[in-house]
C-alpha cells in the first residue's frame, strides 16, 4: 500500500461486460473487474491501489453504474483522471464518472439506494442475446410475474430466497418497488433497495419465473417468504443480470 499522510479520495462510477471477466471482486491468477481496475489505478499511483465497490457482480452480471472509491497519493483532477483511467483499462470497462468524497464517505456503507433489472428474452432465441439475456425462449404468464412481484415488496426475510448462510443469520431486507415491464419478446424487471444479498435477485426472478410458468402458486410463493414452508427455487442465470445505479 503507499505511503503518504495526505490522501485524496474518488468516487467513480463505471459500466462493464460482465461475459468478459471472472465476476467483480479480485481474485488470484483470473480476470476480474476489481482486479483490472486495482491495476490501472495502482500504475497511476505508482503503488498498490485498492478500490471498495458499492457491491459485487457475480460471473456474467454486467453493470451500467457501479461505483467504487479509492485513495491517491496525488491530487488528479476527476475529469483528467476518467480519461487517463479508459485510456489504459480493459475495452469492457467504461469509467462514466468521476468526483472527489470526503473521507468519511464509503462506496458500500454510505448507499442509500441500488437499482438493478434483469432481462429475459421469451422470443426466438439469438446468438446476440447469449451473454446479454436470459434466453428462456417460452411463453410466460405475464400477470401472474406482475402479481408476483409485489408479494415481494416491503420489509421481508428473504432467507430462502438468499444463497449460502450470512455470517449474522440476518436475512431481513426492504425491497422498495419491483417494476416488470414487457416489451416485444423482451421482459425486464427492475429491483430497487438497499441491500441485496448473494444471489437474491437471481433467486426472486427465479420465484417469479416460476409462477409464470404455473408451476408453483402466488400462495406457495407467499408461504416460502414468510417462512411458513423450507423450500428453494431455480436461481436464474446471471447473463441476465445488470447493477443499473448506485444513489447515495
Amino acid at each position: 500500500m503507499c505511503n503518504n499522510n495526505k490522501k485524496y479520495k474518488y468516487l467513480i462510477t463505471f459500466a462493464y461486460d460482465g461475459s468478459k471477466f471472472n465476476g467483480f471482486q479480485r481474485l488470484k491468477d483470473t480476470k476480474t473487474v476489481q482486479g483490472e481496475i486495482e491495476r490501472v489505478l495502482s500504475k497511476i499511483n505508482k503503488c498498490q491501489t485498492n478500490i471498495w465497490g458499492a457491491g459485487r457482480t457475480d460471473k456474467g452480471a454486467h453493470a451500467l453504474g457501479q461505483t467504487a472509491h479509492f485513495e491517491l497519493n496525488n491530487y488528479i483532477n476527476p475529469k483528467d483522471l476518467i480519461k487517463v483511467i479508459n485510456n489504459y483499462i480493459d475495452k469492457f470497462i467504461v469509467i462514466k464518472n468521476c468526483i472527489l468524497v470526503n473521507e468519511n464517505f464509503h462506496a458500500r456503507f454510505s448507499v442509500k439506494l441500488k437499482t438493478y433489472f434483469y432481462k429475459i428474452n421469451i422470443g426466438e432465441k439469438t446468438p446476440f442475446y447469449q451473454s446479454y439475456m436470459y434466453q428462456f425462449s417460452k411463453k410466460l404468464d405475464y400477470k401472474q410475474m406482475k402479481k408476483c412481484c409485489k408479494i415481494f415488496e416491503g420489509p421481508h426475510d428473504f432467507e430462502y430466497f438468499v444463497s449460502g448462510k450470512r455470517f449474522n443469520n440476518n436475512y431481513e431486507s426492504i425491497i422498495k418497488c419491483i417494476k416488470i415491464n414487457k416489451r416485444g419478446n423482451i421482459i425486464t424487471i427492475k429491483f430497487v433497495g438497499k441491500s441485496f444479498y448473494t444471489y437474491m435477485i437471481r433467486n426472486l426472478v427465479g420465484a417469479i419465473m416460476y409462477v409464470g410458468q404455473n408451476k408453483i402458486t402466488l400462495q406457495e410463493v407467499k408461504n416460502i417468504l414468510d417462512k411458513k414452508i423450507e423450500k428453494r427455487l431455480p436461481t436464474a442465470p446471471p447473463q441476465g443480470l445488470y447493477l443499473a445505479q448506485i444513489k447515495y
